[in-house]
């Protein structure tokens, strides 16, 4: 027999590492040191995910992945030997200070100098998200700790010089930066000019980070205490976390309320639309010319919602924001633990004559039958199941129970491309779950040719996969979806467990009707395929603002024109 394949060996490393942190957690503690976080860490160098570019060289430290990963997680990380992952268990109520990563809305409290909480309300994909990225900064911390010492274990002049920078024994000046920068290159690996580009890199969130400085030092630092002071680590799961993992408590709790403001404001029968998507392109498309003062006939709407989107401009987001809610917008807060808030609008309230010209809206002779949207902000993973699935469930209200007039559902959201550039469009026509055998085909109401005459746009169809973790892509598996018989165009993380809560709901439980509308557009937000255009390279920016209006007015039209 022949050896597996680069694709099939990953896919085997990435069943692996899913088996090993599923027994762990259920086991309820591990040590990254140990023999399960190595073998974690061993199928992690196996894949070499394409977002941590330099992983697998053992002399250079991953810098972009760093950047990523600390985006993620809270501050303060990695100062802490022990790290436990709990449920909602009432710490809001304590005196800890609450810590919230800057690109990942997780609640997260240090307890101590040596102990990190972090809050898990999104399910599984949360977990091994969390624990995807541990496992990488305790591969580069090895690297750092290899770096820092001699072949006699000494500890080396630049690791020296890099503890009195930290600790203040020596302060960081414009004078001596350029030394401290050539100390800390020595301990990465990296060259001098990589070396600062990461570290403004980590400057322009520094209320979310400790600094590059600070992170190589504890890190490092940690990976030492933990080979010669006996010092391990610890990353555990409380018992209440345990207990409710895949129950569906947050996701009930979250549609429940939904459920209750529609009731209260009267619009529990009416004819509902959900979309699934950010939680500014949807008000925008509906109250942005109004707040601004522009005629939608003489103004090309991408191009206000760009100079809208800088960021600079907060005071213009403020102003429609404002508006939005003076004329009706019903803005629900999240209080359930999903994070995920979510925006009612009334399309008998909406005033019609200052709307963009794709989704032009006369006002309907039966304000009492017009259709109301629901927007809710992106889910994370399986959590899309869980969401859905409660929010397409009847309202039960006492001995009453309301079952819901659905008439569409829509995502919209950003994802990897495989076929094609940032900001082009991507319509699926089924969703592949990898990992295991379920394939969810899509009559999708969306069409590649509904997107033709948008301008210097791309727009491709096909099939893409719901990946168990973008963090765990490599080209070698990518390639493999692409290139083979599936064809797939791209890959996201919720499109699967969105489509099976839908599924579910219209033809095996009768929660809705089956005829319900389904409609799926992503736009790209990097291509894993294509070297410098990961996740980890940077944002999408001002790129990915034309293709989102263009999905958003799209949807909006056609939810709009179904009640002519």
């Amino acid at each position: 027999m022949g050896e597996l394949t680069r694709a099939q060996a990953s896919r085997a490393a990435i069943e692996r590492m899913y088996v090993v942190m599923r027994h762990l957690f259920i086991r309820g503690y591990y040590k990254p040191g140990g023999a399960s976080g190595n073998a974690i860490m061993q199928d992690l160098l196996i894949l070499q995910p394409e977002i941590y570019g330099t992983l697998a060289d053992t002399q250079k430290v991953d810098l972009n992945g760093l950047v990523y990963v600390f985006d993620r997680l809270p501050k303060g990380i990695e100062e802490t030997r022990f790290i436990k992952l709990t449920s909602e268990e009432g710490y809001e109520k304590s005196s800890f200070k609450k810590i919230i990563p800057h690109a990942r809305r997780r609640n997260c409290y240090r307890i101590d100098e040596e102990q990190m909480f972090i809050e898990i309300t999104r399910g599984r994909s949360e977990i091994y998200d969390i624990l995807t990225h541990l496992t990488f900064i305790y591969i580069e911390a090895k690297k750092i700790k290899d770096h820092a010492k001699d072949d006699k274990g000494r500890s080396l002049r630049e690791w020296l010089q890099l503890e009195e920078i930290v600790t203040g024994k020596v302060a960081l000046t414009k004078e001596n930066e350029e030394v401290a920068f050539t100390y800390l290159a020595t301990l990465l690996g990296r060259t001098y000019e990589e070396t600062r580009s990461a570290h403004h890199r980590f400057l322009q969130n520094n209320d979310k980070n400790n600094g590059l400085f600070h992170i190589v030092y504890w890190l490092g630092k940690l990976a030492m205490d933990e080979q010669f002071e006996d010092s391990a680590r610890v990353i555990s799961f409380s018992p209440t976390l345990r207990e409710r993992i895949g129950h569906h408590i947050y996701g009930d709790r979250w549609a429940d309320k939904i459920k209750r403001v529609l009731a209260h404001n009267g619009l529990i029968h009416r004819p509902i639309h959900i979309i699934s998507s950010n939680l500014h392109s949807v008000m925008n498309s509906f109250f942005a010319l109004d707040a601004l003062g522009k005629k939608t006939t003489k103004v090309d709407f991408s191009t206000i919602m760009e100079e809208v989107s800088q960021s600079e401009n907060g005071h213009l987001r403020d102003k429609i924001s404002h508006n939005a809610m003076e004329k009706g917008m019903i803005q629900i807060n999240e209080d359930s633990g999903t994070n995920i808030s979510v925006q009612l609008f009334d399309m008998a309230k909406i005033p019609t004559s200052y709307l963009p010209k794709e989704v032009k809206f006369e006002k309907l002779k039966n304000p009492d039958n017009a259709p109301v949207i629901i927007v809710m902000d992106y889910a994370f993973g399986e959590q899309a199941f869980e969401t859905m699935d409660e929010l397409l469930k009847p309202f039960t209200d006492g001995d009453k129970k309301i079952e819901l007039d659905v008439r569409s559902v829509s995502i919209m959201g950003k994802a990897g491309i495989l076929k094609g550039g940032k900001g082009d469009i991507m319509i699926p026509s089924a969703h592949i779950f990898e990992g295991t055998a379920d394939n969810y085909p899509v009559n999708n109401d969306l069409k590649v040719e509904d997107f033709a005459d948008v301008k210097e746009i791309k727009s491709v169809g096909g099939p893409m996969i719901t990946v168990l973790g973008t963090s765990l892509q490599n080209k070698d598996i990518l390639k493999y979806f692409k290139d083979s018989s599936w064809g797939v165009m791209g890959l996201e993380m919720e499109g699967a467990h969105y489509q099976k809560a839908i599924q579910g709901a219209s033809k095996i439980r009768n929660n809705i009707s089956a005829d319900v509308k389904v409609r799926y557009a992503y736009y790209a937000s990097d291509n894993p395929l294509i070297t410098g255009s990961t996740l980890a390279n940077g944002s999408l920016g001002l790129t990915g603002v034309r293709p989102t209006y263009a999905i958003t007015l799209k949807i909006l039209e056609k939810i709009l024109g179904d009640h002519k």
